[in-house]
């Protein structure tokens, strides 16, 4: 039996993962979706990315994960990518669904649009505890391209502001750079959470990681709420040897 570690992305924690873990189970697999320090309604914003990764490499030794399949989100690429660095000989597979694939001394920010940049920061100086909240009608027009009205605004309110440090952060890895380990890129053709042409995620972020698998599917970067059966069964697609 698959077992699946699904990391998420900005605004998110591991509960939001539930329609696609739902989907997953259904199918025989077993899931974890830990959520990220840093993240969730009542969490401490306080934090870099280190802290981040740190909190899921401790969640997969206290469960004493081996063999199983690492799935990134977004942001989460960048704490897969950190986290593959500490548990190499854990994990079976690296997938990256619309996922952040940093080159050596980069932060997630330095590959974002300057419009984004600026954005983020002038939102993070506003707060009071240097967190992002992702606007709405980003969210709606730009990440959540192929749902409802409705289902936007409904899934907006799960949404928890983001700590910007780990944004910023520039991350070594050298390290990630040599691991051997099996990597695919899950592509959602009609995401536009990064802008399609000069920005976009597959090819630009997919190619990074060398040798890969590529799986797309249509939908757009949150797929996960308007379509988290089919998510799951790529997400098994992407995950098999």
């Amino acid at each position: 039996m698959a077992t699946y570690v699904l990391v998420h992305g900005s605004w998110h924690d591991g509960s939001l993962w539930a329609p696609v873990a739902k989907h997953l189970r259904s199918l025989g697999v077993i899931v974890h979706t830990p959520t990220v320090a840093g993240h969730g309604p009542l969490a401490n914003r306080s934090v870099n990315h280190a802290e981040c990764t740190q909190s899921i490499v401790d969640y997969i030794i206290e469960a004493d994960l081996n063999d199983f399949v690492l799935v990134g989100h977004s942001y989460g690429g960048t704490i897969i990518s950190k986290v593959a660095e500490v548990v190499p000989d854990r994990i079976r597979r690296l997938v990256y669904w619309n996922a952040f694939v940093l080159l050596d001394g980069q932060s997630l920010t330095d590959n974002v649009p300057p419009a984004y940049r600026s954005l983020f920061q002038e939102l993070a100086e506003a707060s009071a505890n240097n967190s992002v909240m992702l606007p709405f009608p980003v969210w709606r027009d730009s990440f959540l391209n192929d749902a409802s009205i409705e289902m936007a605004q409904t899934t907006y309110n799960l949404l928890t502001p983001e700590p910007y440090q780990p944004l910023i952060d520039k991350l070594d890895l050298k390290k990630f750079y040599q691991l051997q380990i099996p990597k695919t890129y899950l592509n959602c053709t009609e995401d536009t959470a990064l802008p399609h042409g000069e920005w976009t995620w597959h090819p630009r972020m997919s190619s990074r990681l060398g040798h890969f698998r590529l799986v797309q599917m249509s939908g757009s970067h949150q797929v996960m709420f308007s379509n988290p059966a089919g998510l799951a069964e790529k997400l098994i697609e992407a995950g098999r040897d």
